[in-house]
């Protein structure tokens, strides 16, 4: 087993100016966006997307016959640790969610036809798209729960459900609605995928529901979380993505990189909360003295930047093994980020507005929406107790009990069986006594 901690030159000139270009940019349409609404931002963006594709990083998470560079999950990390400092930037490089995971199941499982009409006006951003699997009355931690079917009937396939949180929903031009298409067959073969344009008859848009991220009332704008119903939603049998009973397998293969790509841009979130309070505590002054000089403060200092670097290893781990092994060997690391990275994204965050005090608790900053979005780290793509879970389990399937019910280092069983293998060496300790 080979291993580098280095970055070739030339990929690390390209880091490099999307941190600046991320910094000089992007960060500072961050104070208006919501006031430029969505028509406005997507002009500010516009221009710096050609400078995106001009330095060509753009859609990187794609293979090159599709419009992409086909980076690989270790390059696309980096990147996503520089555009994650931003809630915008991903807009700006062609790989904002959902649309770069819809993509990645476009490419992998649509037809010719598909890829034609939706995978590259997808790319070319002349389409958006949601993602529409979550349901709310039933667990997302498992979704072999789903309530939603799709039902044949003719050359057609007819959709009844109701999902929400399908981010972007209210924005898009069309879903890929996962459906039960088979309630009798094995829990991981229920489900299909389906596209569907937005303006299909029965295709009802509820809200965009408010969360602790985005408290306000809002509709039609980047990021929102849709509530849809689907009425007899009729969709043409050439609307299947993949086959039929593959909507888990897709969607897990979907889920594998985007965890990667979510904890490396937790991890950028993280990095400019941490530069915040090192900052602040550089010039506040309290009982006698910095901030910085106090032993509380140094601490968290120190804790911060050992936790984030312990993420940073670990996450650019698993996205190596992704990368020469595969997606299902890099399972178990995948599932150990995602806990482990949504708790430094917090622990960081939190620590940082603590060490602003009011400051950081207004909106003046910007700490106070990152806590929010922290929050909701634990829960979106697997709540934590899942991972956690599936971690366990597999670590425990390299252990058995012993076979005679003796723990394996019970020391009164272990000395006598060292003293019946060195019998002879203890005799003759002793004979010289």
């Amino acid at each position: 087993m080979s291993w580098s901690f280095s970055t070739d030159p030339d990929f690390q000139e390209q880091l490099d100016w999307m941190s600046e270009f991320v910094r000089s940019e992007i960060w500072p349409l961050e104070a208006i966006w919501h006031e430029l609404g969505l028509d406005g931002l997507s002009q500010a963006v516009a221009p710096l997307q050609e400078q995106v594709k001009a330095r060509g990083l753009w859609a990187t998470h794609l293979p090159p016959d599709l419009g992409g560079q086909g980076m690989g999950q270790v390059r696309l990390g980096l990147m996503h640790e520089i555009l994650g400092t931003s809630p915008i930037a991903p807009l700006a490089f062609g790989n904002a969610a959902p649309d770069s995971g819809n993509s990645e199941i476009l490419a992998m499982a649509g037809t010719a036809e598909q890829k034609d009409r939706w995978l590259h006006p997808l790319l070319a951003g002349d389409l958006r798209s949601a993602f529409s699997m979550t349901e709310p009355d039933t667990p997302g931690s498992d979704p072999t729960q789903l309530r939603t079917r799709a039902l044949r009937d003719g050359s057609d396939w007819v959709i009844d459900g109701h999902k929400w949180f399908s981010s972007n929903g209210s924005i898009a031009d069309f879903l890929i609605v996962m459906a039960v298409t088979n309630p009798d067959a094995r829990a991981s073969q229920r489900a299909s995928m389906f596209i569907v344009p937005c303006d299909t008859p029965g295709v009802e848009i509820l809200r965009d529901v408010p969360t602790m991220e985005h408290p306000w009332e809002q509709f039609g704008g980047y990021g929102g979380h849709s509530e849809i119903r689907y009425d007899s939603v009729r969709v043409p049998a050439e609307s299947l993505l993949g086959s039929e009973g593959e909507g888990f397998l897709l969607a897990q293969q979907r889920l594998g990189p985007g965890r990667i790509h979510h904890c490396m841009r937790w991890l950028g979130v993280a990095r400019r909360a941490f530069d915040m309070m090192c900052e602040r505590v550089t010039y506040r002054h309290a009982h006698g003295s910095l901030l910085a000089d106090k032993q509380t403060i140094q601490n968290w200092i120190a804790d911060s930047a050992a936790e984030m670097q312990a993420a940073r290893l670990m996450t650019l781990h698993a996205a190596w093994v992704m990368d020469t092994q595969g997606a299902a060997a890099a399972r178990t690391d995948i599932a150990l980020i995602k806990f482990f990275g949504a708790r430094v994204l917090h622990d960081v965050v939190d620590r940082a507005l603590q060490a602003h005090g009011s400051l950081g608790y207004s909106t003046d900053l910007p700490l106070e929406q990152m806590y929010r979005f922290a929050r909701a780290a634990r829960i979106y793509d697997g709540p934590d107790e899942v991972h956690r879970q599936s971690v366990a389990r597999h670590i425990l399937r390299g252990y058995a009990p012993p076979p005679d019910g003796v723990p394996s280092e019970h020391l009164p069983r272990r000395r006598e069986l060292s003293r019946e293998r060195f019998s002879e060496l203890l005799e003759t300790v002793t004979a010289n006594d």
